[in-house]
């Protein structure tokens, strides 16, 4: 985990191997590579690179590859995990997605693109934290959903 201070604020980055030391996925459903930037109880920022290699391609579908749209919110939901696993009060707890609503899919990933998402802390209360995600290729929105995660 990197640390950055900008206006007083703590902006944190986590690599590859600092993502596995916060969240218990691992290959094949580890669906965030980076988080470049993480305002603990704010927002993260991070991405997915989508190679022809995803198991869930070869399914999804052979001749027209698509990442399920449930996998995309998925990858958002777990963007967002050091929202609130990077607060104080939080760290070495495991966030559990409890429920996603407003899910739109507006446009397809496919192998060789990178999902963009963007994850901004909506509401906290007790260890119930709600969030807004929005997941972009090439600069163009192809998914947003509100997520809700429990914090045990």
């Amino acid at each position: 985990m990197t640390e950055n201070f900008q206006d007083e604020k703590k902006i944190l980055s986590y690599d590859a191997m600092d993502i596995l030391k916060l969240i218990p996925h691992r290959y094949p459903f580890l669906l965030v590579d980076r988080i470049t930037e993480c305002v603990p109880g704010e927002y993260a920022i991070g991405y997915k690179n989508l190679t022809w290699n995803e198991p869930f391609f070869q399914g999804h579908f052979p001749e027209n590859p698509i990442m399920p749209g449930v996998l995309q919110v998925e990858a958002m939901a777990q963007c967002s995990a050091p929202l609130l696993l990077s607060m104080e009060k939080f760290q070495g707890k495991l966030a559990l997605f409890a429920a996603m609503d407003n899910v739109r899919f507006k446009g397809i990933v496919r192998p060789g693109d990178r999902l963009d998402m963007r994850i901004e802390l909506l509401k906290l209360k007790g260890v119930i934290g709600k969030s807004h995600g929005v997941g972009m290729v090439d600069g163009k929105i192809v998914v947003e959903a509100d997520m809700t995660v429990c914090m045990k």
